[in-house]
C-alpha cells in the first residue's frame, strides 16, 4: 500500500478509497513519521513494525536496515573513541559491516585520520622512550601518510626533535668539560650549547661556573706550590674556596708558612754560628797500653778552638 489517496473518478462514478483502509494508511505514515523525526534527534533505537506487505512493509525493512547501519556506526565510534581515552590505545580502529558504499567510506575516513594523528604521536613516543633511556639520537618524522606534517602535529615532531637536539647538544658538551678537566686534566674549558634557554641555559651556565671555580682554585694552588718548589716561600692561595678545597687552601698555606719559618730559622742559625764560631775537626788518639799495642783510634768532635794533634797536648 502506497498510502497515497484515490481520488474520485468523476467520469465513472466509483467512490474513494474506502475509509477503513485510508485511516490504516494514514496511522502507517506517521509512524513512519514519528521514526524518522526520532532517528533525525539520534535516537537509533527506534524500528518499524515489518507489517502488511508491498511497499509499506519494504518501506519498513529499508528504514530498519538503515537505523541498524547508523547504530552500529555510533557504537563504533563510542567503543574507539572510550578505547583511545580511557586506555590510552591509539591504534583501536572503527569497523562496520556491511563496509559498501558510504558507510564503509566513512569507517576508513575515520580510520586514516586515526592513523594519521597516532603515528606522529607514536613516533614522538618513542623520541621520548630513547630521551628516558640515555638515546639522544634518535628523531621523530615530520613526514605523515600524505606527505609532510602539518599544524599541531608538524609543531609536536618538530619540538620534540628539538629538545632532543638541544639534550644531545648540551650532553656532548658537559661530557667533553667533564673529559678535559677531570681525566685530561685540561683547565679553562667551558661548554658552549646554542639556542638554549630556561632551565638548559642555569645549566650550562652552572657547569661553566663550577669549571672555572675548579680551574681558578688549581691554578692558585699550582702557583703556590710552584713558588714553594722554586724556593719562594712568599707566596700564598688567596682564592675565596669552601668546602675541601677550603680545607686543602689552610693546609697548604700552613705548609708554606712552617716551610718559610724553618728557612728563616736554619738561615738564622746558619748565620750565628759562621759569623761567631770556626767548626774544627778535631782528631783524637786512644790506645790500650795493657797490651802493649797501641792502636790508632778517631773520634770527631766539633770545637769552636783551635784543634789539637795526635800525641800532642796543649799548651
Amino acid at each position: 500500500m502506497t498510502g497515497r489517496e484515490v481520488e474520485v473518478d468523476q467520469t465513472s462514478g466509483r467512490g474513494s478509497m474506502p475509509d477503513a483502509a485510508k485511516e490504516l494508511a494514514e496511522e502507517q505514515l506517521e509512524e513512519i513519521l514519528s521514526a524518522l523525526y526520532r532517528m533525525r534527534d539520534g535516537d537509533f533505537s527506534v524500528r518499524l513494525r515489518e507489517r502488511g506487505s508491498g511497499t509499506v512493509q519494504e518501506i519498513a525493512s529499508v528504514f530498519n536496515e538503515v537505523v541498524d547501519h547508523s547504530e552500529q556506526l555510533s557504537s563504533e565510534l563510542q567503543r574507539v573513541g572510550d578505547v583511545v581515552r580511557d586506555e590510552g590505545r591509539l591504534h583501536e580502529r572503527v569497523a562496520v559491516n556491511p563496509s559498501r558504499g558510504a558507510w564503509g567510506e566513512s569507517a576508513r575516513a575515520l580510520n586514516d585520520l586515526l592513523d594519521e594523528v597516532a603515528e606522529p604521536v607514536t613516533d614522538v613516543a618513542r623520541v621520548l622512550d630513547s630521551v628516558a633511556e640515555g638515546q639522544l639520537s634518535r628523531r621523530a618524522s615530520t613526514e605523515g601518510r600524505r606527505g609532510e606534517l602539518k599544524g599541531d602535529l608538524l609543531r609536536l615532531a618538530t619540538t620534540v626533535n628539538r629538545m632532543a637536539d638541544q639534550m644531545s647538544g648540551f650532553t656532548e658538551e658537559v661530557t667533553r668539560v667533564a673529559r678535559e678537566v677531570g681525566t685530561e686534566g685540561k683547565l679553562g674549558g667551558s661548554a658552549q650549547v646554542e639556542g638554549v634557554s630556561g632551565a638548559w641555559r642555569e645549566v650550562t651556565e652552572s657547569v661553566n661556573q663550577m669549571a672555572s671555580r675548579l680551574t681558578n682554585q688549581v691554578r692558585d694552588i699550582s702557583a703556590v706550590t710552584t713558588a714553594v718548589a722554586r724556593g719562594d716561600l712568599g707566596k700564598k692561595i688567596t682564592i675565596d674556596v669552601q668546602g675541601e678545597m677550603l680545607d686543602l687552601k689552610d693546609t697548604v698555606n700552613t705548609m708554606v708558612d712552617q716551610l718559610s719559618t724553618f728557612a728563616d730559622e736554619v738561615t738564622r742559625v746558619a748565620r750565628e754560628v759562621g759569623t761567631r764560631a770556626s767548626w774544627a775537626v778535631e782528631p783524637t788518639c786512644a790506645g790500650s797500653r795493657a797490651s802493649g799495642r797501641t792502636s790508632p783510634r778517631t773520634s770527631t768532635r766539633w770545637r769552636t778552638t783551635s784543634p789539637t794533634r795526635c800525641g800532642t797536648s796543649r799548651r
